[in-house]
Order: structure tokens, then sequence, then C-alpha cells
């Protein structure tokens, strides 16, 4: 897939803006000379999350704060990124922000190697969603996973999310009483008893990432013992090894790989799980992301030539 907007062949000086476009956040950081002058936040700008005025008004946001105008370039990753069609779409709506700077979008797990300090191998993401991409010495690419909420996105937020609420349904079903996980859930939904879960997921005033949110629940009861907690958390972690191996083996490397997101970054029972999948098939050169994303946009600006 090429970059939407702009042309190659020149590495970009001057003022960069780096978008880390996310299921929750999208965070933007302004470059002067490669040194970061701007760092904000705003909500999602991503349209697989939120509507597109949604997301053209929180762009707006975030351009308001870290500053647009005369700009040389804007590296943007962002989940969701399939198509060309996909890429220009984003675009389109950082443009005027912008007028007359260069603009490439690209898949985010791209941002996630580089902020890992590798230009080579395999970037996964355990976030809102999940999914990986890689690169090989030859410049082959490779990805697995990313397919969305409803045909993946296994080793998520949303999916915890999501098996927290089953395994609400489940325990009800079989004529048990809560658990603590399932007396959290109801707490954060604002509910009364498990069969009111079933319209409040369906619902159109909770979505995707208010699931995802509820991985913390999850993750916090795992910590405090609870066993059907845990094996989800542990679980988590290897699906996203899951996803790092098929990407791997179709790039005919063995690494490194570098694990981001919100639950990648932030769960260390998700790291260790992760870890120790991808131990069992050899693969030992596996790194946590230590900062965000959005800090490897002036590698991968610096790589375009």
């Amino acid at each position: 897939m090429s970059p939407a907007g702009g042309t190659t062949g020149r590495a970009a000086t001057g003022t960069v803006i780096g978008l880390d476009i996310g299921g929750t956040k999208t965070h933007g950081v302004r470059f002067e000379d490669g040194v970061a002058v701007a760092n904000e936040t705003a909500g999602s700008s991503n349209v697989q999350n939120v509507t597109r005025e949604e997301a053209a008004s929180h762009l707006a946001d975030l351009f308001a704060r870290i500053g647009g105008g005369n700009v040389e370039q804007v590296y943007a990753g962002a989940g969701g990124i399939d198509t060309d069609g996909d890429a220009a779409a984003l675009a389109g709506l950082i443009a005027p922000h912008v007028p007359g700077a260069r603009i490439t979008v690209v898949h985010d797990s791209r941002l996630l190697l580089a902020a890992g300090g590798a230009s080579t191998g395999v970037a996964v993401i355990g976030g809102t969603g999940s999914a990986a991409w890689g690169k090989n010495d030859g410049g082959a690419e490779a990805r697995a996973g990313g397919w969305g909420y409803l045909l993946g996105d296994e080793g998520s937020g949303y999916w915890l999310g999501r098996e927290a609420v089953r395994h609400s349904l489940r325990r009800m079903n079989q004529g048990f009483e809560p658990d603590e996980l399932t007396d959290a859930l109801l707490a954060a939904c604002g509910l009364d008893h498990p069969n009111k879960l079933i319209a409040h997921f369906h619902s159109t005033g909770t979505g995707r990432r208010f699931w995802a949110q509820q991985a913390r629940l999850v993750v916090e009861a795992a910590a405090a013992g609870h066993a059907v907690s845990g094996a989800l958390v542990d679980q988590a972690g290897r699906d996203l090894a899951s996803l790092a191996g098929q990407t791997l083996r179709q790039l005919g490397i063995d690494g490194p790989v570098v694990l981001g997101g919100g639950l990648g970054m932030h769960v260390p029972r998700v790291q260790a799980s992760f870890r120790a999948a991808l131990a069992a098939a050899g693969i030992s050169d596996v790194r946590v992301l230590e900062q965000d994303p959005v800090f490897g946009v002036l590698q991968l600006v610096a790589e375009q030539d």
C-alpha cells in the first residue's frame, strides 16, 4: 500500500507532526527539527470507532493545541488502514489543518516497530483491538489479525471485555451467583443483574471502546486471584503471541518482536504470557515498547528515502 498524499524520495525536515490514531484516543506530537515541542491527545479520530464528524472534530481539537499551518510533513498511523482508500480518507480529514504538507498514512503497527528501535521485525498491538505487522530485510511486509472486533481482535481490550460479559452470562445460565468479576462488571455498567448485560451489550449506548475499557476489570480481578480472569489474561498474551508467530513465519525471520498497545505495555501478566508463548516457539528477541508509538515517526520519515 502506498502512502496517502505527497510524493516519495525526500526526507522531511523542519516541522513534522506525528499522529497515532487509536480506538480510544488520538496522540499528536509536533517535532521541530527532531525535537518534540508539543505533545497532546484528543478523542479518537479513527472512523472505524467514531463517526466521520466526530473524527473531524477531534482532529480539529488536537491541531488547535499542537498547531497546524506551516508543516512540512504529517506522518499518521491508524488502526484499520488496509487499503489506499482507507489511507486517503484519513489524509483528507488531516489535510485542512496542514495546507501544503506531505501526508503519509499507514497502519499504526508501523509506528510501534519504529518506536521499539527496529527497522525490521514484527510489531504487535494489544490495545482496543489487536494486529501484527512486520517487515524483513528484503523489504517484504506481512500482517496478521487486524480484522476488527466482529471477526477477530483476539487478545485485545475489547476481547477481554466481551469475555467478561460472556463469563457472567454463563454463570447466570448455570444457576451460580455472581462472582467478583461479574460484580465488578455490573457495578461498572450500573446494572443490578447479569441478565441485563445482554441488552446493555447490544445497546447503541455502548460500543467497542466501552467494552475495551472494561478489560481493566478482568486485569484487576486476575491480580486479586480470580482464576477465570487470570486464565483470560494469560490467553490474551498467547493470542497476541500467535499473531506475532504468524507474521514471523510469513516473513521468514525470528525477530525482533515488539509488543505495544495499552494491554501490551501496561499489563505485566500479558507480557509474561506473550514472552512465554514466543519462547516456546524459539523466539527470544522480544521487546515491550517503552515509549509511545508516535515517537517512531521520525525514524519512519528518515526511512522514506
